[in-house]
């Protein structure tokens, strides 16, 4: 502690009198005295320290302050009341650091901030390790799309029923998120079940083919359940004019994706849906389930398995009785119609294709 001791007679004068370029010139001898000995350093002497640079960082630039906090931000004795001030600045590049990786922080300090501040320190806090549910109910009740994304993905972060149920809801039209919460091996049983519903069919398949073995028959129960609600509620269609003209087409040669696309644009349903079911090898019943629902994804899956093009796509998209007066922008379709592998699908449809109407989709 000799250099220390050699520092002291000169703080106050520095403080009180000192000039600005004084001043940091003697923040930055304090702090690089202090990183270099840390490990040496008990808890008087931290606070020592703590006093001194907490006194003298008030008037230091925000570039030196962001530098301190970057190095700072690994130490885990580094001086307590600095590092909940860095925490605490509405510069990012200051409290990010602090937020992020900083031991000296506590979960009231967190919630605090995090209850208080804009995004980037909410973003800060959501993958720290080992951040308490008080914390993530903070993160996932204010935080925007990339801060539950990422508190999702934090296996280390410990998340309240609460939590989940907000992160549930959110889920719903947002695929990534559904799949983050998913994979969590802390989920609740129920809560997961409502995200299975609440998901897409693609969303749905994904989760089923992440599941652990002895999970996937569970999921495919809850699934079949759902389809079966939804198949009570579907009308019955008379298929048999369409599928004289389109089996005629069929033996003729005359059976395509160009044939179906026209189908499709002169908004022919049952002609589309026929079409449908003899390229794509899918049950009639099963083609009319998965055309006749309101997710979209079961129509990217048969275009994409099949080869089909987005124009196709989007015009059996159109082509359906549910998309009068469709409102919902189809950028969302065609950028999951871009992300699908034609493997994924192919996947996808061959459980279709063996399985009955009420279970498909």
């Amino acid at each position: 502690m000799s250099a220390t001791a050699s520092l002291i007679p000169e703080l106050e004068d520095v403080i009180e009198n000192g000039s600005y370029a004084r001043r940091a010139e003697t923040f930055r001898r304090i702090a690089n005295l202090f990183i270099e000995r840390a490990h040496h350093f008990g808890e008087d002497h931290v606070a020592l320290f703590d006093d001194v640079l907490s006194r003298l960082v008030v008037e230091i630039e925000t570039r030196v302050r962001a530098e301190l906090a970057e190095r700072l931000s690994d130490v885990d004795n580094a001086p307590t009341e600095l590092m909940r001030k860095f925490a605490r600045d509405d510069d990012i590049s200051i409290a990010g650091p602090v937020l992020s990786r900083s031991s000296r922080l506590d979960d009231a300090d967190l919630v605090e901030i995090a209850s208080s501040k804009g995004q980037d320190h909410l973003f800060a806090i959501s993958g720290r390790q080992g951040i308490g549910e008080a914390v993530t109910d903070v993160l996932v009740r204010r935080g925007d799309t990339p801060v539950v994304h990422s508190v999702a993905e934090n296996r280390s972060a410990r998340i309240s029923e609460y939590g989940f149920t907000e992160l549930v809801s959110r889920a719903q039209g947002d695929g990534v998120l559904a799949e983050k919460i998913g994979a969590r091996p802390d989920i609740p049983p129920h809560l997961f079940r409502d995200l299975l519903v609440r998901a897409t069919a693609v969303v749905q398949q994904r989760l089923l083919a992440a599941a652990k073995p002895e999970n996937q028959a569970a999921i495919q129960q809850v699934l079949a359940n759902v389809s079966k609600e939804v198949a009570k509620k579907a009308p019955a269609r008379d298929f048999s004019a369409a599928e004289r003209t389109v089996r005629a087409m069929q033996k003729n040669g005359g059976l395509g994706e160009a044939e179906l696309a026209v189908f499709a644009q002169d908004k022919k349903f049952e002609e589309t849906i026929v079409a449908v079911s003899i390229l794509c090898n899918v049950p009639l019943d099963t083609a009319e389930r998965l055309m006749g629902g309101n997710r979209l994804d079961p129509v990217l899956i048969l275009c994409k398995s099949a080869g089909f093009g987005w124009p196709t796509a989007r015009a059996m998209i159109m082509a359906r009785p549910q998309a009068k007066g469709w409102q919902e922008p189809l950028d969302a379709a065609f950028v999951n119609f871009e992300r699908l592998s034609p493997s994924t699908a192919q996947r996808v449809v061959r459980f279709w294709q063996v399985r009955t109407p009420d279970e498909a989709a």
